[in-house]
């Protein structure tokens, strides 16, 4: 089944978003003021307890379901020399998944997450944005279809990442087209680029803005002539996660990136996913503030592939612990405040 036929049909379905369940919220956080400790004592994992209560719609959630998505697509940017990396690692990257061999292996088993990654096109890069729109119409939708359709049903969260050399050009292209700067603002070192490959990401982002000028008042021709198919497929499944009330964390500065469009649609958009990470890459932090969020966790980490999102997952896994399994003052049979 294909949703949708054109931009029109993906832009309304951008803006008809269910909200999340205020009971299931509000129960969260009541059970939250009868635990056995002092009211607020752990943090931040009492509102991302109650905020996964309120997208799972129930006031004890459950992770009992974790899935990791990683999309993978390449990027005719890199022509220009914008990576430390040629184009042929996204696909080796890609087998090294399969084999189990790379971070994002290790840390879905360590937090008891499922890892799926899916490759688009691996063999057909996007154009090069300096000269054309990186993806037409069609190439687009196709990308958001395949993100959308990738949601299993029943999953409790959804983590989301990432792999493709070119692709930080990219995120820091769309972003500068959402939020304003060119690309000396959002440019950053990606896979490790020295000085004079920094200059080249930067000159090629501030050609291609320059080139689709006309288009970049709306986000969704922005994400088309800027993006890519992992990102747009990335924006697929935030879309679908938000209709299925699937809670979702975003990885790093990619990541985030490719869901910023949606925020631009409709303020609401990102209300059910959180940040899991403030990446290192440059452009991450000015990014999170513009879409009004503090990410999960900050350990310095740029790799991508969901990494950060999966270390998240464990932060989740402790909130939810603590929500689900500690005792009420009265069961406790310990006094409450006076």
């Amino acid at each position: 089944m294909t949703h949708f036929r054109d931009l029109a049909d993906l832009r309304d379905l951008c803006r008809a978003l269910p909200d999340g369940d205020d009971h299931a919220s509000a129960a969260a956080r009541a059970r939250q003021t009868s635990l056995t400790k002092p009211p607020g004592s752990l943090g931040r994992l009492e509102e991302l307890a109650v905020w996964l209560a309120r997208w799972q719609r129930r006031a004890i959630p459950s992770l009992g379901s974790v899935e990791i998505l990683v999309f993978a697509g390449n990027h005719g940017v890199v022509a220009r020399g914008v990576s430390a990396y040629p184009a042929e690692v996204t696909a080796q990257m890609v087998a090294n998944f399969a084999a189990g061999g790379a971070a994002i292996n290790q840390l879905a088993a360590t937090v008891g997450a499922k890892l799926r990654v899916v490759a688009l096109d691996l063999a057909v890069p996007t154009c090069d944005m300096t000269e054309a729109p990186a993806l037409n119409e069609a190439d687009f939708l196709a990308a958001v279809e395949t993100g959308f359709a990738s949601i299993a049903a029943g999953t409790d969260l959804l983590a989301l990442g990432e792999m493709g050399i070119g692709n930080t050009t990219a995120a820091a292209a769309l972003t500068a087209a959402l939020f304003g700067g060119g690309g000396r603002r959002w440019v950053g070192r990606g896979t490790g680029v020295d000085e004079a490959g920094l200059l080249r990401k930067q000159a090629a982002i501030d050609a291609a803005l320059s080139r689709h000028a006309p288009l970049l008042h709306d986000p969704l021709l922005a994400a088309m002539a800027l993006g890519g198919r992992e990102l747009a497929a990335i924006l697929g499944a935030v879309l679908a996660a938000r209709l299925q009330s699937t809670p979702v964390l975003l990885d790093g500065f990619v990541c985030t990136a490719a869901a910023a469009p949606l925020r631009r649609i409709e303020t609401r958009a990102l209300e059910h996913a959180r940040i899991a990470h403030r990446s290192a890459e440059a452009g991450h932090t000015a990014l999170t503030v513009a879409l009004g969020q503090e990410p999960i966790l900050d350990l310095a980490m740029r790799l991508g592939e969901a990494s950060g999102a999966a270390v998240a997952i464990g932060i989740l896994r402790a909130a939810v612990a603590c929500h689900a399994g500690m005792a009420t003052f009265a069961e406790a049979g310990v006094h409450d405040r006076a």
